[in-house]
This record gives C-alpha cells, sequence and structure tokens, in this order.
C-alpha cells in the first residue's frame, strides 16, 4: 500500500519535472509511511527522490523503529539539522518543499544551499491523497459509522438547561466510550441564535424549549476523520424554523443527487445554493457547501463556486449547507460523501429529517 503511494508520489514529480522533495507535513508523512508523528519545533523531513529508500530526518527524541522501507537520520537538539540536509540534497536541482514547512527551516536551507531554486510540491501529494484507496474508503466509512452512533447518543442525551459545553464534555465521553481517538476538530454546539454564527464557539448558553440546535460533530478513528452536521429542535419549532430547515434539507439533498464522475466541484456548490436562493435565503448562505476530507478534516479541494476541478471516483468530501439568521437562529445539515464509479455513497446514515426532540 504505501508503496503504491510511493510510486504515485513519484510519478507526479516526474510530470513536474521535480527530482527530490521534502515532505514535512505529517499528515502527508503519515500517508506515505503509516508514521503518525508530530515533531512540534524540530524538524521532520521525509526525503523522496526519483530512486531508492526515502530518507527520514528525525530528532532521536522520537522513539520511531527504523524499518527496511525507509533510511533514517537521527537528529539531536544540539545537531546542524538543516546542514545534514543539505549534504543529501542534490546541488543545482530544484527541491520540492511542502507548503506547511517553517519559513525558518526554509529560509535556512536556502542560504545553506546557496539557491532560491525551490518551489511548492504540497500539489503533488494533494492530488494523490484526493482519491482514497480501497484501505481509506473503508477506513472513512468505519469513522462515520461511529460519528452515526455518537450523534445519537449525544442528541438522547440533551436535556434542558444543559449548556453548550457540557454537551461537548458529554460528546467527549461519548467518542472515548465509542473507541474514537478524540475530535477531528473542535465540535460547534450551538443553540437558538447562537447557531446564526457557522464557526460559534461552545459557551454558557443553556438549552430551552423551542430552540433550534446546530450539533457539527466529528471524530478521528484509525487516524482517519468523520464529520456530520444535524440540526434538531428542542420541544417544538415555529413555522419559520421549519420552512428554514426544508430548505436547507432539499439544497442538501439536491447537491448530493448530482454527484457524480465527471461532475465539477462548482456544479455541486450552484445545486445547493440555487435551492436556497430560489426561496428567498441567498444572502443567508455564507460559506462555501463542502470541503474534502481524510487523513484531515479540512483537505485541499473545496466545494464552491471557485473550483471547477471534476469529480473523481474515491473523492471524498461535505455537502453542508446552512441559512443563518442573525439574531435568532441557523440551520445546516452536513453529510459525507463517497464519489463511486456510477454516483456516490453517501457516508452517514444518520436521519437528517426535521426532528423533534
Amino acid at each position: 500500500m504505501y508503496q503504491n503511494r510511493l510510486e504515485a508520489l513519484r510519478g507526479k514529480m516526474k510530470e513536474h519535472t521535480l527530482s527530490q522533495v521534502l515532505v514535512t507535513d505529517a499528515a502527508s508523512i503519515f500517508y506515505l509511511t503509516g508514521r503518525w508523528i508530530e515533531a512540534g519545533e524540530r524538524l521532520l523531513v521525509l526525503l523522496v527522490k526519483e530512486e531508492g529508500k526515502p530518507c527520514l530526518f528525525i530528532n532521536e527524541l522520537f522513539p520511531e523503529k527504523e524499518s527496511e522501507e525507509l533510511d533514517f537520520v537521527w537528529l539531536k537538539d544540539t545537531s546542524d539539522a538543516i546542514g545534514m540536509l543539505s549534504e543529501h540534497l542534490e546541488k543545482g536541482k530544484t527541491t520540492g518543499v511542502d507548503k506547511n514547512w517553517p519559513s525558518g527551516f526554509l529560509i535556512g536551507l536556502m542560504k545553506t544551499m546557496g539557491t532560491s531554486d525551490v518551489e511548492n510540491s504540497s500539489i503533488l501529494l494533494d492530488q494523490i491523497r484526493a482519491v482514497k484507496d480501497e484501505e481509506e474508503k473503508k477506513l472513512m466509512r468505519a469513522a462515520s459509522k461511529l460519528n452515526d452512533e455518537a450523534m445519537h447518543m449525544l442528541i438522547e442525551s440533551l436535556e434542558e438547561n444543559m449548556s453548550e459545553l457540557e454537551a461537548e464534555d458529554l460528546l467527549k465521553k461519548i467518542y472515548f466510550d465509542l473507541g474514537a481517538e478524540g475530535f477531528s476538530f473542535t465540535p460547534i454546539i450551538a443553540f437558538d441564535k447562537n447557531g446564526a454564527n457557522p464557526h460559534h464557539e461552545n459557551g454558557g448558553r443553556l438549552l430551552k424549549h423551542g430552540d433550534a440546535v446546530i450539533l457539527d460533530i466529528g471524530c478521528r478513528k484509525n487516524n482517519y476523520c468523520s464529520d456530520m452536521t444535524r440540526t434538531i429542535f428542542f420541544g417544538e419549532a415555529g413555522e419559520k424554523e421549519k420552512e428554514v430547515f426544508e430548505t436547507v434539507l432539499e439544497a442538501n439533498k439536491k447537491a448530493i443527487s448530482l454527484v457524480k464522475p465527471g461532475a465539477r466541484f462548482s456544479d455541486i456548490d450552484r445545486a445547493a445554493r440555487s435551492v436556497i436562493e430560489e426561496k428567498g435565503y441567498g444572502p443567508y448562505f455564507t460559506h462555501r457547501t463542502g470541503h474534502s476530507i481524510g487523513i484531515e478534516v479540512h483537505e485541499t479541494g473545496d466545494v464552491s463556486s471557485a473550483n471547477d476541478s471534476l469529480l473523481e471516483p474515491g473523492m471524498i468530501f461535505s455537502v453542508e449547507p446552512g441559512i443563518y439568521l442573525e439574531g435568532k437562529f441557523g440551520v445546516r445539515i452536513e453529510d459525507l460523501v463517497l464519489v463511486t464509479e456510477d454516483g456516490c455513497e453517501v457516508l452517514n446514515s444518520y436521519p437528517k429529517e426535521l426532528y423533534l426532540k
């Protein structure tokens, strides 16, 4: 599996005439090696060349076991890490560098090498990671199934006068009990008018009868992420709330119905947005329709009017239209979809129709 991914990267390198790339992003190193290493401020680099074994530059602080698939260069805190790295690079050739590498390391390398001939090579792995292999599909299905269970348990546990932060703590315990590795992102639990802020930060607001409740939650399982949003109503829903909810639900379903190979990301965004605009709520849908997901909860590739890239089998992304009425309430409904050979598979099975708790 990892060898296939490495060869795919080398194929991309050849297309872009890059003979050496520095992979420094933790998620991308995991994708290529199966090793998840959070190096913090210390240098961590996987050097990939056209031929030969990749070479991992890693501080001896991290207890990684050597293997036949990788060469290892062990660093100390007192090592000239950039100098040691530069000794393994081919002079006079363009070096591909990750977009997330700290400038302190990059500038140091450029000065040491005496060159400014570097390129952002993240796009190579981004393109490969966008199309999930069969093992990744299984892991994403498993993470989403666990998230469905967590959503059910969380909704069933909501009680009047529970705070948003108390619900967040409860969700953390639910994930732990289900065997997840924690949040894939800080959940958004928004009661009443707090739901009008798409990126609300959970606080002390207490749940009251008649509240619209946005639950945007996700966990990590086996290093892969889930993400789902459901909006429910606590006790009752007014006519306005029902109208907005049904509009968002229609937008979600319409967008998903168009997901298939050859469609454009912008087509999916347009489908969701047009439903909301036709109902007069266009100005209140203030964000893109979705984002790609996998090892990271937000990966390269979004569902927006600016992205005309074509969908390919194996891509996984969210479809999450919303309407946000400031000072009143908000509604968002989100599913993850996997592009198949002839359409799509929705990874979330938890009901999304109007629900009164």
